[in-house]
Formats: structure tokens, C-alpha cells, sequence
């Protein structure tokens, strides 16, 4: 029976700022969006929507990509592999038609229940799409892990591919070019992009190379939609990202967060925030919780400056590390932390 251990709490004072709040929608699942968007053409005219995700090896921008199509943050990012472990829905709206940007987990190795949990929702995911996206950064030659990711998509006919190179302003336009040459000659694609998410270049290219390839369709979304993920979901990922920053090893993996309640005080503009960071050993709470809890606090610093913008009001912040023995490798655990 796995045990809680003792708690640690700290808690910061609000900061004022002013933002106004994002939309959200209720979930509705891929398979439901798929079938229901192939309807009369007549009906939908022109436009055009439907289903996109991106694939790669870690690291090569997927997240960082999907945030600069929907032009706000909905996914975290991070150098660690493995950031992503939902399936997180973005959508650009465009005059023309509507992309839903699936962010998945990477395709990986597993080593654990959770690892396996994962690689099960990326490929449920990549079976269910419109267009596979590759990403293969422009700074790095091509290797054995795009060539497996290649390979997998074989197994995904319905889905059309798409090649991304990603990061082209970190080189020149010639190794751009070299790299172009080398992702042609992976596979036959139906359109290949250079891209930099960074830097806001091609962008605009690429979604309408992507919004080519996607049914016509009515609208799966809301004009004011950016996520179908729920405010608590989105505040545990922030407070995860800022947790992810400056650990190395095991401890990126085995870090989960959970909300016990977010409430907009009635009697001054604050919105109180209570979580819980969990880690897998007493050491890694050391590690969180830093000398003197000087490491939470620069956890919840950097959590309540991106959440302070996603709620439109000032944050307090109560952070707990909890030490929850194996989780990622318990089916009880992986059920209490949403997994």
C-alpha cells in the first residue's frame, strides 16, 4: 500500500495584474470530431477543419510549435523529455477553416506503467487524426529516432504526412536547404515546411498547408475556443513546468501535480490556489523543496507569473510536495493523479 509522507507547505503573497481570461471548451472525443466533419460540402461551402498532430523526437519544438499556431500558451514546454503526458487540444481559427492541434506525448521507450500509459494515447491519437506532422529540427542531422518515427507512420494510412523542419533560425539557409534534401528522401510527403516557431516564420505556410489537407467541414469549435482543457488542468501543468526548471535525472519524471480547489475570493480581487506536488522519493522532496524552502518559492513564483495572466487576477499560491512511493508504476496512484 503506497503511503503518503509528510507534508510541506508555502504560501506567497499575491502580486497585482490585470489580464483578461482565455476561453476554454468541454471535451468532446477525436473519434466524434472525426466522423461528425465529413458532412455536406454543399452545407460547409469552402471551409475546412479537422484533426493535426505533431510527432518527433524530444525536444525538436512540438509543443512550442502548437503554442505559436494558436497564438497562446496551452501546452507547457521544457528541455526535459517527456513534458507532455495528456493529449492537449489547441485550435487556430481562421477564416477558411479550423485546425485542432492534438499535442501528444513523445513516442518513447517505456520503462514504466505510466511510460506505457503514454505511448498507448499517442498511438490512439495517431490513428484517429487528419495530418501526422513530423518535426526534425534543421540543427541537427537526421538519426535513428526519425527514422523509427518514420517507419511508424506506416501504420497510420488514414492520416495525411506532412515533414516540419523545425528551428530554422538557429542555422543558415544553406543547412536549411540541406536539411530539406534529406527529410524528401525519408518518404513520398504531401508537403514539406521549414519552419521557426520562435521566430514566427512560415507559420501562416504552414497552416495552410495543413488546412489543405483537412476534410471540408462545419466548425468543430467556438470562434473564442482556444483549449478544451479545463482551468485546473492548465494551472497543475504551469505549476509542473515551473517545478520541471533546474532538476536533471529521474526527478522531471516523477513529478505530478494535482488541485485541490482554485476560488475567486468574493471580498477582494485574488484568486487562492491549492496544490499538490507529488515526487516519488524523500530525497526528490528535498530537492523541491530546496534549503529552507527556498526552491518552492521560486517554484511558486514562476507558476503565479503564468497563471496570474490565464486568470485575470492576482494568485495566491499553496504549494504541498508529497512523497508518493513508485507512482508511476502503481495503477492506484496513476488513478488519483488523472493518469
Amino acid at each position: 500500500m503506497t503511503q503518503e509522507q509528510p507534508e510541506h507547505e508555502i504560501e506567497k503573497d499575491a502580486i497585482e495584474q490585470e489580464t483578461a481570461t482565455p476561453e476554454t471548451v468541454e471535451p468532446d472525443s477525436i473519434e466524434e470530431g472525426a466522423a461528425d466533419h465529413e458532412g455536406d460540402t454543399e452545407e460547409v461551402g469552402g471551409y475546412r477543419a479537422g484533426f493535426v498532430t505533431f510527432v518527433g523526437r524530444p525536444n525538436v519544438g512540438k509543443s512550442t510549435l502548437t503554442n505559436a499556431l494558436v497564438g497562446e500558451k496551452v501546452a507547457i514546454t521544457s528541455s526535459k523529455p517527456q513534458t507532455t503526458r495528456r493529449a492537449i487540444r489547441g485550435l487556430v481559427h481562421r477564416p477558411d477553416g479550423q485546425l485542432v492541434i492534438v499535442d501528444t506525448p513523445g513516442i518513447h521507450r517505456p520503462r514504466t506503467l505510466l511510460g506505457q500509459r503514454l505511448n498507448d494515447l499517442v498511438e490512439s491519437t495517431l490513428g484517429d487524426v487528419d495530418v501526422i506532422g513530423l518535426c526534425i529540427p534543421a540543427d541537427e542531422k537526421i538519426g535513428p529516432g526519425d527514422r523509427f518515427i518514420n517507419e511508424q507512420l506506416e501504420r497510420y494510412g488514414r492520416a495525411k504526412k506532412i515533414a516540419i523542419v523545425t528551428k530554422i533560425d538557429e542555422v543558415s539557409r544553406d543547412k536549411v536547404g540541406e536539411q530539406l534534401l534529406a527529410v524528401s528522401q525519408l518518404r513520398e510527403w504531401d508537403s514539406i515546411v521549414p519552419v521557426s516557431a520562435t521566430e514566427s516564420i512560415q507559420l501562416d505556410v504552414l497552416a495552410d498547408e495543413i488546412l489543405a489537407l483537412l476534410p471540408r467541414s462545419v466548425a468543430l469549435y467556438p470562434a473564442e475556443a482556444v483549449t478544451e482543457e479545463t482551468l485546473e488542468d492548465r494551472v497543475s501543468e504551469l505549476i509542473r513546468e515551473a517545478a520541471l526548471e533546474g532538476v536533471t535525472d529521474e526527478l522531471p519524471h516523477s513529478l505530478a501535480v494535482t488541485i485541490d480547489d482554485i476560488q475567486r475570493r468574493d471580498d477582494k480581487d485574488i484568486v487562492e490556489i491549492y496544490a499538490n506536488v507529488f515526487v516519488e522519493r524523500d530525497s526528490q522532496k528535498a530537492i523541491i523543496i530546496g534549503k529552507g524552502g527556498s526552491r518552492l518559492k521560486d517554484v511558486g513564483s514562476r507558476a503565479r507569473a503564468e497563471i496570474e495572466p490565464l486568470v485575470g487576477s492576482p494568485v495566491f499560491l499553496s504549494l504541498r510536495v508529497k512523497v508518493a512511493k513508485e507512482w508511476q508504476r502503481d495503477p492506484k496512484q496513476l488513478r488519483r493523479l488523472g493518469f
